[in-house]
């Protein structure tokens, strides 16, 4: 593994004493479909700094959970904290903006468009100027596009994206799309980042460098992170702690030993026999 190689810029506080502080409550979240219910009574907690892993099996609820977290979903019952505000049911643009960003399980970005465009289209949110000076590009409209590239620039540096950066997006090999996404959600300068399977469909060589990075963002810049993944070696060797949630109600939490060695995390994995 590369040696740290220091946090960019736009994670870095000019105010010493200003901090991106990111606690997230979930309590007692309940979601439903018709008949079926998709969370059950789930409730969870997510410490500034925290890197934690959600898992379980296929249809457990985990992707449900991160869309009433980003107000994709809006829950029947239950309430969702972020820094002591009730964030429950707001629309995903406003929880963008107070700091929570996201990747998603299937990749979202716009194929047609190169790797930078993808990039630049989220610093619409860090965007100051309005339409007019916009529409006659006056010389604060550049000054503030210089330091949006700028971030994008650290951001390229960072993810070792540098040789793909005018290619077109659909012409990447899946991982390398990947790695646009997070660059895409930590252009948004998120103070809580969640991450739908960012390893899924990646080689061995591609997982390793997104351990690398993802590893890097917690430990040194204090990142606070949720991680939905299925790769239980890569959650086991990361996350500081992790929820299991099955059939839409949280089954067990834990330091990753604690859950590993769980008797009914194990049944819900394997059986009655078994290790995770």
């Amino acid at each position: 593994m590369k040696a740290y190689r220091g946090k960019p810029s736009i994670f870095k506080s000019n105010n010493p004493d200003e901090k991106k502080v990111a606690d997230l409550e979930v309590r007692n979240l309940s979601l439903n479909f018709g008949g079926v219910k998709a969370l059950n009574d789930v409730t969870i907690s997510v410490h500034n700094g925290e890197l934690v892993a959600i898992i379980g099996p296929n249809g457990a609820g985990k992707t449900s959970l991160l869309n009433c977290i980003t107000g994709f979903y809006k829950s029947q019952k239950g309430r969702i904290f972020f820094n002591g505000k009730d964030i429950t049911n707001l629309p995903p643009h406003h929880l963008v903006r107070i700091g929570i960003g996201r990747t998603f399980q299937n990749i979202e970005l716009f194929p047609g468009m190169t790797v930078l465009s993808n990039l630049l289209l989220a610093r619409h949110n860090h965007c100051k100027y309005r339409i007019s000076p916009a529409s006659l590009f006056l010389s604060s409209v550049r000054e503030e596009e210089i330091r949006h590239r700028r971030v994008l620039e650290e951001l390229i540096d960072f993810l070792e994206i540098q040789a793909i950066r005018k290619k077109k997006v659909g012409s990447l090999p899946y991982g390398l799309m990947k790695r646009v996404e997070l660059g895409r959600a930590l252009a948004l300068e998120p103070a809580l980042l969640i991450l739908d399977e960012p390893f899924a469909g990646m080689n061995l060589e591609e997982k390793e460098d997104m351990v690398r990075f993802l590893t890097e963002m917690n430990q040194a810049w204090g990142q606070t992170m949720i991680l939905v993944e299925h790769d239980m070696s890569i959650v086991m060797s990361i996350s500081k702690r992790i929820v299991v949630l099955n059939f839409g109600e949280k089954l067990a939490e834990g330091a990753p030993d604690e859950v590993r060695d769980n008797i009914e995390v194990i049944k819900a994995y394997l059986g009655d026999t078994g290790r995770v």
